[in-house]
Parts: structure tokens; C-alpha cells; sequence
């Protein structure tokens, strides 16, 4: 039976396997990152042609525009801050793709889009933005920042060899700009399941 109206989000959400693409949903008091960083994102609700390469700024204005879908899709607590956010240091200018604030969580999270692969260069990126908002915006009373690469695929090597694999505040995942079959979005959730239960039963 397929849910109309109000309840269409309900059924997006059974659709697209919400549930199961949440990184880590045990229960705790406290909720972790893992908790609400999802692995695929899927942002068929932007209505983007696939047969085309499309670029980063035309993907980010997209999302803003449909930002309403864009924070359902993200998940709980989530806030938006910012876009393009100008960060200033004594010898240079950046600029981080979208800012959010999580309620949950109660910290920035720092969302950093790319339309290929996963690289160690976009993972240092990453890992800078987050050392330099927590100096320059995080507020005492606010649990670090969170970093989150959004990219078409990764390598799980470069997973597993880089700072991802220790630093608790980094994450990496893959988005789909269409909702895609049942079956691969299976096989997309266990790749990450078994991924993410083998580094947890390391550190054990």
C-alpha cells in the first residue's frame, strides 16, 4: 500500500530503507554521531538528471532550495547555519560548503560535498575545517565539531589507512542523487553494516 498526503514522508522513508542506512541506531541516553550520520544519503528529491556530470555549487544550491526535504533527509535534530560560510584566519580565507547545528548532538556539523570519489586530499581538507571551527566558532558550551564528506564512492582503503578511521568526529558517505533499486540499496547499506561492525569489533 502506498501512503499519500501527510504521510508521504513515512513512505519515503520506508522506501528508501531510513532506518537502515543510520550508521549505528542502538539505543543510548546520549546519542553519538554514529547514531545520526547515515551511509548512503539519498537526494532523489531534487529532481537532478543522472546522465549528466553535475557540479558541486549547482548540487549545494539545489539542496538549500529544497532544504526542507534536505533536513528530513539529514535526520533529527539538525539546524541550518550556514552556506559557503566564510571562516577567516591570520594568513588565509576559507569557505565550508554548509554549516548545520545538531540539537541532539549539541555541536556543529560541517558538510563538505563532492561529485567524485573519495580523496585524501578532501579528507585533510575535512579534518582542517573541523580543527579550525572548533577553535574560531565553537561555543564552550558546544561538543566538538563534526565532519561529514559527502561522495559519489569510496575507497576502503583510504577508509581504512586515513585519520577516518580514528577520529570519532569524521565520517564519510556516499550519496545517490536518485533512489535507487531495492537491491542496491541493499548491497550499498551492508557494504557500510559490515564495515562499520569489523572496525567496531577492532577497537573492542
Amino acid at each position: 500500500m502506498k501512503l499519500v498526503g501527510t504521510h508521504a514522508p513515512l513512505q519515503r522513508n520506508i522506501t528508501s530503507q531510513y532506518i537502515g542506512r543510520v550508521l549505528d541506531t542502538s539505543k543510548q541516553e546520549t546519542p553519538r554521531a554514529q547514531q545520526l550520520v547515515k551511509d548512503p544519503y539519498i537526494f532523489e528529491f531534487l529532481g537532478l538528471p543522472m546522465e549528466t556530470k553535475i557540479s558541486e555549487n549547482k548540487i549545494e544550491t539545489a539542496l538549500i532550495n529544497h532544504l526542507q526535504q534536505f533536513l528530513m533527509e539529514l535526520g533529527k535534530g539538525f539546524a541550518f547555519v550556514a552556506r559557503q560560510q566564510h571562516i577567516v584566519t591570520d594568513t588565509s580565507d576559507f569557505f565550508i560548503d554548509l554549516v548545520f547545528y545538531n540539537y541532539y548532538l549539541k555541536c556543529f556539523v560541517l558538510i563538505d560535498l563532492k561529485t567524485d570519489e573519495l580523496t585524501h586530499g578532501a579528507i585533510g581538507q575535512m579534518d582542517m575545517y573541523v580543527r579550525m571551527y572548533n577553535d574560531l566558532k565553537k561555543g564552550e558550551d558546544d561538543n566538538p565539531t563534526i565532519g561529514i564528506i559527502l561522495c559519489t564512492e569510496k575507497d576502503e582503503t583510504i577508509v581504512k589507512y586515513s585519520i577516518l578511521a580514528e577520529n570519532e568526529q569524521l565520517f564519510a558517505s556516499k550519496y545517490r542523487l536518485y533512489l535507487p533499486k531495492e537491491d542496491e540499496l541493499k548491497e550499498l547499506i551492508e557494504q557500510d553494516r559490515i564495515r562499520f561492525e569489523l572496525d567496531n569489533n577492532l577497537e573492542e
